[in-house]
């Protein structure tokens, strides 16, 4: 007897047909192409311990890993996001390794640039660093040793634990450059060279490579991570928690997949006009012991960074701190000679110098004082790619990563926390003090409303519109030929006091001065500056640890991510920026909870609606799309208001995108989240008439043991026979049934989705009526 046609995947609630369903899932003859097939054609290698352990942050088990590099969790108070739920202010721990405003602190912080003579990279050379003393000062600037203090703009003095700072080669970030030298793209000509005795194709390429904000390589990491994970597949702690326990997991704590994805997200920001995160903050301008006429080399240097080859695109401030290092030759010139020398530099330069004291002979694992060189945890998404592969290519089965002698470790350590303390972050505060109440500060204001109606009606000129006759508007700053600010506006010097006040975490300023130049980004129809003010205004509200309504949360969180993803996508073409603003925006809206929740979902989805993210990326943003629904909690023993519902569905998608790219391992672990889930509901004996939702599901598990067990037999009921999986559903009946729905076929079906247990077949279950926030009580859950 043949079924009878619906065009919905599910029967409706009142059908008295109860059939018993056996799906028939047959494996795909051939895997889903992945990002990385492109490597399929090379000759296979055994893995070997140094390419395993460049994906030791994705194998590692859940509690020896940590979102922030130096695996210390951030202390943010949370007693402020207190409320009533429903309204986006649910408390959180004091410490959470997970959360990501972890690494909203660690990629957002001060650039400072090393450019160094060419004896103080030879050297480097002999200690085996060929990347020179960036490659030395790299790993060691991601977690500053100790606490630092940093004032915000009233002087009040906070004490953080885990600042770090990015050191970057001089040049690091720029895009690519055009072939016509000259170019606005190439910054005017001014491209600047690498050191080094490299060729100028090779330097290009290895540049280019530490500049991120490419989707598609951050994807292709991604995946050559899941392929080695699906390869040597590991339980992790808890996971094996979770499949002992009762309870579901932690929502909160994301995937190390996505994590990793969020983090290259993160990596390698672009050096860009329309902000200045990636600027430098400072300059390690760096001799040796080694040099002839080191005071002549030190103002050689200085010279080529400020006006020389070096020199910077003309929409970089070239007024930032230059920091004079004299690096020792512990092990072949005299100290006394140094001492004397570096008592010059500081009569010549000021008190910014240090002597570093670094002994040159190359230090291997075998030695006695000898430590491993940390693993630099924020690389591009392409520079740990070429690593990889470089690794694969290594005939020895060793991991040989760099070492370091133990007083070198100290030395460097010592250094940078000098620097930072003493330095860069006094320098930092300084300049927000001076631009904040030179500039910003006529802005706020009944002076800074009249100041702005002058300007664009034509009785107030700006400093720059006389002299730039390109400029967009009579008295408008931008150069709208070119697209950027000159670094000397008051709207360039205000972006850079608010990036310098978020790097500095007094959000509440950074949040007030992006909040004054939305409307002139807006007038002056700068859009990739208006874009990327409004993502860092919205990311800066819910940065600061107070409460915020759902009434105010919509009309300004929501309104600037709605015209931030707009300008992004519709005006500047930029997925990169519209996936970076969507996406932390969906992950510190959700710390908030309550209603906080939904929209976190929501923007989750837009994300998935623009289709600005690729395969791997669809996949990782259901499961957070789940994580969301599953992080708003219900009142009373019912749990009624919460998302269960929602969050099973999304896991289901996020199962069934995983086995579309032929990924089980990932799949079975969405599953079995849907178990945990769904075994807890307050739902009895119902929905048995939607047996398509069973075979749905049934079908999932089926493809999933399949692909991880393909000589598996298992007897009795759901068993696979022969490429068949028995479910029973009501009345039993012979007819098979050919395929599962496809899985967009959930999208939009208002029916609860439904599972009973792990090896039990899924069973129907009773409506619920739940309380909605926008409506009375409702029969049932609409999906959206």
């Amino acid at each position: 007897m043949t079924p009878p046609h619906n065009d919905s995947p599910f029967e409706p609630p009142g059908s008295s047909r109860t059939p018993t369903l056996r799906p028939r899932v047959t494996r795909p003859q051939t895997e889903p192409q992945s990002l990385a097939s492109s490597t399929a054609s090379l000759p296979y290698r055994n893995p070997n311990a140094s390419v395993s352990s460049l994906f030791a942050s994705t194998s590692a088990t859940a509690e020896s890993r940590s979102i922030s590099p130096s695996g210390a969790s951030t202390q943010i108070s949370s007693s402020v996001f207190g409320g009533a739920p429903g309204e986006g202010n649910q408390p959180a721990p004091l410490e959470r390794p997970e959360d990501p405003r972890n690494l909203i602190l660690q990629s957002f912080i001060p650039h400072i640039a090393i450019h160094t003579s060419l004896d103080t990279q030879e050297l480097v050379k002999d200690k085996g660093f060929e990347g020179g003393l960036w490659e030395l000062l790299r790993p060691f600037g991601e977690q500053i040793p100790g606490k630092v203090t940093i004032r915000d703009s009233v002087g009040a003095g906070k004490v953080w634990e885990d600042f770090a700072v990015r050191f970057v080669q001089l040049g690091d970030g720029l895009e690519s450059p055009d072939p016509v030298q000259g170019s606005r793209r190439s910054g005017e000509g001014n491209s600047p060279p690498e050191n080094g005795n490299k060729s100028p194709t090779d330097a290009l390429s290895d540049r280019q490579s530490r500049t991120g904000g490419d989707i598609f390589q951050v994807e292709s990491l991604v995946d050559r991570h899941l392929i080695h994970a699906e390869q040597y597949p590991i339980m992790e702690v808890v996971d094996l928690l979770i499949a002992k326990g009762d309870q579901p997991g932690n929502t909160d704590m994301p995937s190390t997949f996505y994590t990793l994805y969020l983090r290259r997200l993160l990596s390698g920001i672009p050096l860009v006009p329309h902000e200045t995160f990636s600027h430098p903050v400072a300059c390690i301008i760096a001799i040796s012991s080694r040099n002839a006429s080191p005071i002549e080399t030190l103002r050689k240097l200085y010279d080529e960074s400020s006006h020389g080859a070096k020199r910077l695109p003309v929409w970089v401030n070239n007024d930032y701190l230059r920091y004079y290092v004299l690096v020792h030759d512990e092990e072949r010139d005299d100290i006394t000679k140094s001492i004397a020398l570096f008592d010059q530099m500081k009569r010549h330069f000021g008190l910014h110098c240090h002597l570093l004291r670094l002994r040159s002979s190359h230090c291997v694992a075998s030695d006695d004082d000898s430590v491993q060189l940390p693993r630099p945890e924020w690389l591009a998404a392409a520079e740990e790619s070429l690593e990889i592969q470089k690794r694969e290519n290594q005939e020895d089965m060793e991991d040989s990563y760099p070492c370091l002698y133990e007083s070198d470790t100290t030395a460097i350590k010592t250094f940078i926390r000098e620097m930072v303390t003493q330095s860069v972050v006094p320098s930092m505060e300084r300049n927000v003090a001076t631009w904040n109440d030179q500039v910003a500060s006529r802005r706020r204001g009944m002076a800074g409303r009249l100041l702005k109606i002058s300007k664009w009606t034509g009785f107030g000129g700006s400093r720059s519109s006389s002299s730039n006759g390109t400029s967009n508007g009579s008295n408008s700053n931008y150069n709208a030929l070119q697209g950027f600010y000159r670094p000397d506006t008051p709207e360039a010097l205000m972006r850079k006091l608010a990036d310098y006040a978020f790097m500095l975490r007094d959000w509440k300023l950074a949040q007030s001065t992006y909040d004054l130049l939305r409307s002139d980004f807006g007038n002056d129809k700068a859009w990739r500056y208006h874009a990327a003010t409004n993502e860092m205004a919205a990311i800066s509200t819910l940065m600061i640890p107070q409460a915020i309504s759902s009434k105010v949360r919509s009309e300004t969180v929501d309104q600037m991510l709605e015209t931030a993803c707009y300008s992004y996508i519709t005006r500047c073409g930029s997925s990169y920026g519209a996936l970076r603003a969507l996406a932390l925006g969906m992950e510190l809206l959700r710390l908030r909870g309550g209603s906080a929740a939904d929209d976190a979902a929501r923007w989750g989805s837009r994300i998935l609606d623009n289709k600005i993210v690729g395969m791997i990326g669809d996949a990782l943003i259901k499961e957070r799309i789940s994580a969301c629904y599953a992080s708003k909690g219900g009142s009373g023993s019912s749990g009624w208001g919460s998302r269960t519902r929602k969050s099973v569905l999304w896991s289901i998608l996020s199962a069934d995108s995983w086995l579309t790219l032929g990924k089980p391992q990932q799949a079975k672990a969405r599953l079995d989240e849907v178990d945990k889930r769904v075994k807890h509901l307050a739902w009895k004996d119902g929905l048995q008439s939607w047996a398509n939702a069973n075979a749905f599901l049934a079908g999932l598990r089926n493809e999933v043991i399949l692909s991880l067990y393909p000589e598996s037999a298992i007897d009795g009921p759901g068993a696979l026979k022969g490429g068949e999986i028995e479910t029973e559903i009501g009345e039993e009946t012979s007819e098979p049934f050919v395929s599962r729905p496809h899985r967009r076929s959930l999208m939009g079906v208002q029916a609860p989705i439904l599972a009973e247990s792990e090896s039990k077949p899924l069973r129907g279950m009773e409506e619920e009526e739940f309380e909605d926030e926008n409506s009375n009580l409702s029969p049932q859950l609409q999906f959206e």
